[in-house]
Formats: C-alpha cells, sequence, structure tokens
C-alpha cells in the first residue's frame, strides 16, 4: 500500500513539473492521472489496490463512531435510571485477528466504546478478556464484536 501511495505522489509531482503547473490543482489533477494509472496496473502488484484500503479505514473509523454514540446513549440510560437495573459480567471473545497491530487496534476499539473494557489478552493473543458493564446476552455481545470490529479490521489489513 505505501508503495502505491508514493507511487501515486511521484506520478503527480511528476504531471507537475511537466505541465509546468506548480498549483495545488495541478497536483490534484496529477494525483487522480496517477490513480487512474496505478488503477489499470494494479495486477502488477502484489497487494490489492490502496484505495480499497483507504475506503476500509473510512468504514472503520465509521463503524466506531456509531458503535460509540449507540454505547454512550446506553451508559447514558443507565445513569440516568433511577434504579440500577445492570448486569455487569466479564467474557472471553476468541478472536480470528493473527497480527499484533490487529489484536491492539481491536483492543482499543472496544476499551474507547464506553461500557466496556479489555482486561488481559491471552498468552496465544487468540483469546480477548473483556469486562461490559451492561450486559444481557454474552454470545450476542461476541456476535456484535466480531461483525463490527473484527470484520472491519480484516477488510483493512488483507
Amino acid at each position: 500500500m505505501a508503495f502505491q501511495l508514493l507511487l501515486n505522489v511521484f506520478l503527480a509531482f511528476t504531471w507537475m513539473f511537466l505541465s509546468n503547473d506548480y498549483s495545488p490543482l495541478a497536483f490534484f489533477k496529477g494525483y487522480f492521472f496517477g490513480l487512474v494509472v496505478i488503477f489499470f496496473l494494479r495486477r502488477f502488484f502484489h497487494r490489492r489496490f490502496y484505495v480499497y484500503n483507504v475506503i476500509a479505514v473510512i468504514r472503520l473509523l465509521m463503524i466506531f463512531l456509531i458503535e460509540l454514540i449507540k454505547s454512550n446513549l446506553s451508559v447514558f440510560k443507565v445513569i440516568l435510571s433511577p434504579k440500577l437495573k445492570m448486569t455487569p459480567g466479564i467474557f472471553a471473545l476468541e478472536t480470528e485477528l493473527e497480527k499484533d497491530w490487529e489484536i491492539t487496534i481491536l483492543s482499543n476499539l472496544i476499551t474507547l466504546t464506553p461500557g466496556t473494557l479489555v482486561l488481559e489478552v491471552s498468552d496465544d493473543n487468540k483469546t480477548l478478556y473483556i469486562h461490559a458493564m451492561d450486559i444481557d446476552d454474552v454470545e450476542q455481545a461476541k456476535l456484535d464484536i466480531k461483525n463490527t470490529f473484527e470484520k472491519a479490521i480484516k477488510e483493512v489489513s488483507r
């Protein structure tokens, strides 16, 4: 991905120099034409077209923002209720992620979401122990994490 991005920037600067126009508009035109060239030459690269990764990162950020808002509302509801009707719990989440940075991102996204906290990661990096402030169904919570955060992280990294 980094090679494709650097190649695209190099093509944009080459476009600027060849057209003898050093404005930001010329850079963006060159960047766009470089993007088209890289798209047509994508079969010669070992990794997929880098724009797909950029879109996957944006999708991951949007998923995180949506989950952040939903969890903030649920924590707000618990705080404002006159009687505490929450069921805290700790559960183990088996993850399919393999790389250390993927597991770190997943742990951080879970911890940054209010109401949940990653307590520990197992020695083999396959199990995350998560504390949830209010959990009704453990299996549903596991499926939610797998279908949102874990799936989006896989899209970014693969």
